[in-house]
């Protein structure tokens, strides 16, 4: 099949994932038609981040079996996943980059803000020492997968947790060139860009959601997860995609069938304040990662979410806030509790 006849978003993502596999991610997903519909030798920047969500999304069910499970059982069973957003984790000094990457949230908001997406709220995780912030894309709301992206404050920590922290964080690289970078400031000024600049682009764009410093010491990661669990995350993982979120109709049953089917369930649901937010999770896989000594050591990699959201009788609009209460809930889904065993 030519370019041609293929619409914008499928010859993007089969172009990074090949054709059986881009193709079979698509099929995976309800894309909105409208996404799918464009054509043509430029690309939009809704589109652009929809194809980057469809890589993200395959990426995330390659490191975490118990989603792609999951996913093939939806379907299986006729139906579809609706990603809802994606969660990202990073890192913040209280002064100046992290290494050679920004810090803290800038290291994507770079990326976000020329997609098209914007900060629809903030969202305090004191007891986490992280604020967390939602970014929803201005064109298509509820159609592209939004992000909740976090990041750690180091500050809020003593002074052995940031000397560890400096060490591991401090030998990162900036993943982003300088064509990505133009292509970004085009996309900035609302403007399409050429299909194949997106196609030499979008690789590159997608290198950011990687681990970007060097394997940790393990007596530093050690010092991290005695305080954090989410820093000694970040340390392994980097600011890979955390986990990926499918919006389903009813999260309490499907809680409860997926328990019944002895699936790595979360064992509380998380409701918001205003009960129209309801979520709950797989707990983490397990993936082996290097430390700084050559060792390959077992600790927790990503996971799948499931959300179900209810209207909001204001806007008569599905409520596509989160909650603070409920991420910090989601959060635990990555915790180490014996540490980094071999």
């Amino acid at each position: 099949m030519s370019n041609e006849n293929m619409g914008t978003i499928e010859t993007l993502v089969t172009a990074i994932l090949g054709k059986e596999i881009g193709r079979q991610t698509l099929d995976m997903l309800a894309i909105d038609p409208a996404l799918l519909a464009e054509r043509g030798d430029t690309v939009s920047r809704a589109a652009f981040a929809m194809a980057m969500n469809v890589a993200l999304f395959d990426d995330l069910l390659r490191r975490v079996p118990s989603g792609s499970a999951y996913v093939a059982d939806t379907l299986a069973r006729g139906g579809k996943v609706v990603f809802d957003h994606g969660a990202l984790r990073s890192i913040r000094f209280p002064a100046g980059p992290t290494g050679a990457l920004p810090g803290g949230e800038d290291a994507f908001t770079r990326i976000f803000l020329p997609l098209g997406y914007e900060m629809a709220a903030l969202y305090p995780l004191e007891r986490l020492c992280m604020t967390g912030r939602a970014y929803r894309h201005r064109d298509f709301p509820e159609a592209i997968p939004q992000f909740f992206l976090s990041e750690l404050h180091v500050d809020r920590f003593d002074d052995e947790f940031a000397d560890a922290a400096a060490r591991i964080f401090g030998t990162s690289r900036d993943p982003l060139d300088e064509a990505t970078k133009a292509m970004l400031t085009h996309f900035e000024r609302d403007l399409p860009v050429q299909l194949a600049v997106a196609i030499a682009a979008l690789p590159v764009i997608l290198s950011a959601f990687d681990r970007q410093h060097e394997p940790p010491g393990f007596e530093d990661y050690q010092t991290l997860l005695s305080r954090s669990n989410e820093a000694a995350w970040i340390a392994t993982e980097g600011n890979g995609f955390n986990h990926a979120t499918d919006r389903v109709a009813d999260v309490a049953a499907l809680a409860e069938r997926l328990k019944a089917e002895d699936r790595p369930m979360k064992a509380k649901l998380e409701v918001s304040a205003t009960g129209r937010v309801r979520q709950t999770a797989f707990r983490a896989d397990s993936v082996e990662r290097p430390f700084a000594d050559g060792e390959l050591r077992s600790v927790p990699g990503s996971f799948y979410e499931f959300i179900s959201r209810d209207i909001d009788p204001e806007t008569g609009r599905l409520d596509l806030a989160f909650d603070t209460g409920n991420a910090t809930g989601i959060f635990a889904m990555t915790s180490a509790q014996m540490g980094a065993n071999r």
